[in-house]
């Protein structure tokens, strides 16, 4: 009897002992080891606002904010047709950075600043108050239209990109059309063939008429804002066999060979005028050292004193 009340007690002992130690186990290490044993099967821990935020690029989360507010304020003083103008330039320019007309004048205001303080150390560096002045008018000048310069070369660089791949992008549609595609279908193999200027263009328009747009009118659209006369009147050219019934095969080909004779004859062009280009540096270069080498010593020699 005395062994059986011993056992139950210990027995009594030992639950009571189990009951208080789950109940002081705190819940939150609990949490902790579910949420750690979670985190090994479905990967890294969610990042917050904030980390995300501090993750992105300085110029991204600084630059480009005080630039988009510094553009806001100075629209209030920008005609409408220059800031037309310019909103035109940045689409045949590509857009680059995804900069608004708004943004591109901020910037100029930006550059011309950092050129003004760039001559400004100049001139304390020469030490004369004439030379500071020339030099900070000349920086922030300098400044003030590097960015025109700038878009200027991207619109040259990006017409020149869209006239380059032309006959290649005419080329294939020749031979998607020949093989039963539509005229919608080979414009969307060429923008999956090609990545460049062109090809996005095409991917523009497309999805304007994928949206409902007309498609002669995006067509259109495309050819007057590309800057290209050539794509202006290949689009034309299509515009015109919709209007009119006529095959789109024939037209394509016709335009196809056009380009190829265009192309050759630029080519033919720029290597006629290698030779007119090459005058400079043989005249201000080439001739120079070989004065030198023939007439130096002649020149030592009368130069020595008898």
């Amino acid at each position: 009897m005395g062994t059986t009340m011993l056992l139950a007690l210990v027995v009594g002992v030992g639950v009571l002992m189990i009951f208080i130690g789950i109940a002081r186990t705190p819940t939150t290490n609990t949490a902790a080891m579910v949420q750690q044993r979670l985190s090994v099967y479905g990967g890294e821990k969610p990042l917050t606002v904030e980390e995300i935020e501090l993750q992105r690029p300085f110029s991204e989360r600084v630059l480009r904010p005080a630039i988009e507010k510094l553009g806001s304020l100075l629209s209030r003083s920008t005609p409408q047709k220059a800031r037309q103008d310019l909103l035109n330039k940045l689409e045949l320019a590509g857009r680059p950075g995804n900069l608004t007309p708004e943004d591109f004048a901020a910037v100029r205001i930006v550059v011309a600043i950092v050129g003004a303080v760039l001559g400004f150390l100049v001139g304390l560096l020469l030490g004369n108050i004439v030379y500071m002045v020339i030099s900070l008018a000349l920086g922030a000048i300098l400044g003030f239209y590097l960015p025109v310069l700038w878009l200027k070369q991207k619109v040259d660089a990006r017409r020149a990109e869209i006239q380059k791949g032309l006959p290649d992008a005419l080329d294939l549609l020749v031979i998607c059309v020949d093989a039963g595609l539509g005229f919608d279908a080979a414009l969307a193999r060429v923008t999956d063939k090609y990545r460049n200027a062109l090809s996005d263009l095409l991917s523009k328009a497309l999805r304007e008429i994928s949206l409902g747009r007309p498609r002669l009118e995006a067509l259109d659209e495309m050819g007057r804002s590309s800057g290209v006369e050539d794509l202006h009147n290949f689009m034309q050219a299509v515009i015109q066999s919709e209007q009119f019934g006529t095959g789109i095969g024939k037209i394509l080909r016709i335009q196809a060979d056009e380009m190829r004779r265009k192309r050759r004859q630029r080519a033919q062009e720029r290597g006629a005028q290698a030779t007119l280009k090459m005058m400079l540096p043989m005249v201000g270069c080439i001739f120079p050292t070989l004065w030198i080498v023939l007439l130096g010593p002649a020149v030592l020699i009368l130069m020595r004193p008898r």
